[in-house]
């Protein structure tokens, strides 16, 4: 039986939590330092809670401790390691392959961050031999590529991301945020390049996109893809989101939950959750509510036309209908959506710049903005990008998660036993024959679960079970049973790390950045381009703005009139040369010139 795990993204402990009521198997969050969003550290006591809350339902926590580190700061780390593994973390996520000496022997598993660049079985297996017992997947493999991985490497779990957003370049070799703002995204402080805003130009400087997104993917929703992803061989299908609010991860969670569940039912004899629990919700999860740029299933099924957002890199949001006529005041929308007070719309005007505004009224299916957008037409597609009435009920309690039990009452020579989940817990007493059939009393009382995680489904007495336990005493059997079922059942897994076995040339995109990293790869330098910089491109992207643009060859597209190389420019002047390498299917881009 291969158990599948939903991971939910946390940015603090509530978050945490809520994907744990919603339906997550896992959850990753970020630790007090060196976690590739840096703006969202934990305390370490606040991680310990949420291993102490994952744990009663078999959940499993993973922290992020994915981004290089410098010789000053490895004793910090150090330390760090040595508190995480004190608290029953279950998983570290690492990208800096000098940290690995401190986790050796640790009780934590250790999973290659998707900062590691895994999109080879070559990669894959050697990250095996090094001691990681997963890797996290480029997102862009599709999943004949993925199941190639699995088929090659078959003795590491492979986890992959299914929903949320995209970067640009293969993660863990982009350096475009540190060439252009000097904030590494291998030190969690993404500038968020590929949201910028260029022009593209020929080498003769004639302009052939003006100042448009076009290194601004949508958004990742694999959700009708679970299946092809499961059989592929991935175990853990991963949300990504750790700057997310509570509602986002609440309304993802359960509608990736539910997927995989359905999946389940119509292989229950191949597969099972890896966690514990059934969850009921006050609402109806809806991926289309939620955050988005538009979605897209990006690489999964080959490359694919329309996987970029060209227009905006803010949230669109789900289509809600056409304008229809227009006041000075007010506007009505041909469609079936409702509205709310307070919602957030969008569309795109005339010069295919995104307009957003709110409204303040609603009648029906007219609406009256705060205040009317100037380039707001008859017939333009309206998008909502904030659902008051959605948010409103994702913000109260929204759902429960309880564990299922069968109880089992048994009488024993010098008292009773009572079990549950593999949990026997015995209490002496004297058997007193009862007057009457204690049995229905003895269903009543011991089904009494409450404000626990349990759910009683049955209890078992036997049929010649005829002795009388007062009320009072069947009250702390069940309170003593219920104890004894919260404690951890973990499977504590030690870290064990092997030697490297070599890698065939080193670069800056090795990423060594400290002493101990280098001594891992066998070397002296520290060769990592937030050190050094690099004369290689500094992404490298499987998007492909040639591709989307119709004007790739290979694929039957037009032939270009432009002369290469192509580059982006941005506002201010500076220039990214792009090279398109049609042999590998991906765009490199260089560092910038005026």
């Amino acid at each position: 039986m291969t158990a599948l795990e939903l991971l939910a993204p946390a940015k603090n402990l509530a978050c945490g939590i809520a994907a744990i009521d919603h339906g997550a198997d896992a959850v990753y969050i970020g630790a007090p330092k060196f976690g590739a969003r840096a703006a969202v550290g934990n305390s370490i006591d606040d991680i310990r809670q949420l291993c102490d809350y994952a744990h009663q339902f078999g959940a499993k926590i993973y922290v992020t401790l994915n981004t290089i580190v410098y010789d000053h700061e490895l004793d910090e780390a150090q330390k760090l390691i040595d508190q995480l593994a004190g608290i029953g973390v279950d998983a570290i996520l690492v990208q800096d392959m000098g940290l690995l000496q401190f986790m050796n022997g640790k009780p934590f598993e250790i999973h290659a961050s998707t900062q590691t660049d895994n999109r080879t079985a070559d990669k894959v297996r050697w990250l095996k031999q090094v001691g990681f017992s997963r890797a996290v997947l480029a997102r862009e493999l599709s999943a004949e590529e993925i199941a190639e991985i699995h088929r090659e490497v078959s003795d590491i779990e492979l986890e992959v991301f299914v929903h949320g957003a995209l970067c640009v370049s293969y993660s863990g070799i982009c350096y475009a945020s540190q060439h252009c703002f000097q904030r590494s995204a291998n030190r969690g402080e993404c500038a968020q390049f590929c949201r910028m805003r260029f022009s593209l130009v020929d080498a003769d400087g004639e302009e052939i996109e003006h100042e448009r997104y076009l290194l601004s993917l949508k958004d990742m929703n694999q959700s009708d893809n679970l299946d092809k992803l499961i059989e592929a061989g991935a175990v853990s299908f991963k949300i990504e989101g750790r700057l997310k609010d509570v509602t986002y991860v609440k309304n993802v969670t359960a509608a990736y939950s539910e997927r995989l569940n359905a999946y389940i039912r119509k292989h229950a004899d191949q597969y099972c959750r890896a966690s514990k629990g059934r969850c009921e919700y006050t609402f109806t999860p809806n991926l289309n509510r939620t955050f988005n740029r538009g979605y897209t299933t990006y690489f999964m099924n080959g490359r694919q036309p329309n996987i970029a957002s060209f227009d905006t890199p803010k949230a669109v949001g789900e289509f809600v209908g056409k304008v229809k006529e227009i006041r000075h005041d007010s506007f009505n929308v041909a469609g079936t959506a409702s509205f709310a007070n307070g919602d957030g719309l969008c569309f795109l005007n005339q010069d295919r710049q995104f307009e957003g505004f709110r409204a303040n009224r609603v009648v029906g299916n007219r609406i009256y903005p705060f205040k009317m957008p100037a380039g707001l037409r008859p017939g333009m597609s309206l998008y909502r990008n904030n659902d008051q009435e959605f948010e409103r009920i994702l913000s109260k309690p929204s759902a429960t998660r309880k564990i299922p039990v069968s109880i089992a009452l048994r009488a024993v020579a010098d008292g009773f036993e009572l079990s549950a989940e593999g949990v026997t817990v015995h209490f002496a007493a004297e058997h007193q024959i009862a007057q009457k059939s204690p049995r229905e009393n003895l269903v009543r009382q011991l089904s009494k679960l409450g404000d626990t995680i349990y759910e009683c489904q049955e209890v078992n007495v036997p049929d010649d079970f005829n002795y009388f336990i007062p009320n009072s005493q069947l009250t702390d059997m069940r309170r003593q049973l219920v104890e004894a079922l919260v404690q951890p059942q973990r499977q504590v897994k030690q870290a064990k790390v092997g030697a490297n076995p070599g890698v065939d040339k080193l670069s800056y995109q090795n990423n060594i950045s400290n002493r101990q990293s280098a001594a891992f790869y066998g070397t002296d330098e520290l060769s990592a381009y937030e050190l050094k910089g690099g004369d290689g491109p500094i992404m490298q992207c499987r998007h492909c703005i040639r591709y989307s643009l119709g004007y790739c060859v290979k694929r039957g597209g037009k032939r270009p009139t432009w002369h290469e190389p192509l580059s982006l420019v941005l506002g201010d002047g500076r220039r990214f040369r792009l090279e398109f390498d049609c042999q590998h299917c991906q765009m490199n881009v260089y560092a910038s010139t005026r």
